[in-house]
């Protein structure tokens, strides 16, 4: 067991170093990084500590996120009211937001999870995703302070609210296999149909299946948005 824990860890080391070089982010304390990505479905495979996981530093991090994010939005809107603070922080640190962000710099890879959630696709489940970003936050507080969360923040969150209007983006896919996985109905792939049209105007076409059969399909001008087409046209289905 001590040798899968070795395992495991190493393999981590080398996408997060990876990542954190990537993101332009120094680090100094690696374990509390291998816990804020650590699944509580990895406690029984590895038997460790029940308090091993990551919704402590989920805990913390959702508490950071709300000052930091309250702070932003009050110097960047100064005729905003309370009320409509409130609502748009809300938008920010909601879980859809949350996936975007963190699907956005792939950090869904970095999930430590237990073998029964990898297998039901939980490295794409929005409230793992979600959970992840917060103790990542958690984690990166504790290790470097305040200024880097928000520099982190001002490089991967604050760019997508350009307004006072801004809202969560849906991601269809991760509710899809969200949907799938909650009434247990197996996995949902993706597969590249058809690629049209010249380079400056491609149009791509996909279609979704669940355990190999197909579902939808759906069209959009990159690879990603014709497969969240498919997924969309599936929820509407369900």
């Amino acid at each position: 067991m001590d040798k899968k824990r070795a395992q495991i860890k190493s393999q981590f080391k080398v996408k997060f170093d990876a990542f954190m070089n990537k993101i332009g982010i120094e680090f100094e304390n690696y374990d509390i990084y291998v816990q804020a990505f650590s699944h509580s479905s990895i406690i029984n495979d590895l038997k460790l500590d029940k308090l091993s996981h990551n919704e402590r530093l989920e805990f913390l991090g959702d508490a950071v996120l709300e000052l930091t994010v309250s702070q932003f939005l009050y110097k960047k809107f100064p005729m905003l009211p309370e009320g409509k603070l409130t609502k748009l922080r809300a938008s920010i640190v909601c879980e859809p937001s949350l996936v975007t962000f963190a699907m956005s710099i792939n950090m869904n890879e970095l999930l430590i999870l237990g073998k029964g959630e990898e297998k039901t696709g939980g490295r794409e489940r929005p409230s793992v995703v979600a959970d992840a970003f917060e103790s990542f936050i958690g984690a990166l507080y504790l290790d470097q302070g305040l200024e880097v969360v928000e520099q982190f923040l001002e490089s991967i969150v604050y760019p997508h609210v350009v307004d006072e209007n801004y809202k969560a983006n849906r991601d269809y896919k991760t509710e899809l296999q969200e949907y799938m996985h909650k009434h247990g109905r197996g996995t949902v792939t993706y597969h590249l149909l058809e690629e049209s049209g010249p380079a400056h105007h491609k149009m791509f076409k996909s279609e979704v299946l669940l355990n190999g059969e197909p579902l939808a399909t759906g069209q959009g001008r990159t690879k990603k948005e014709s497969e969240q087409n498919a997924a969309k046209k599936q929820l509407n289905k369900d």
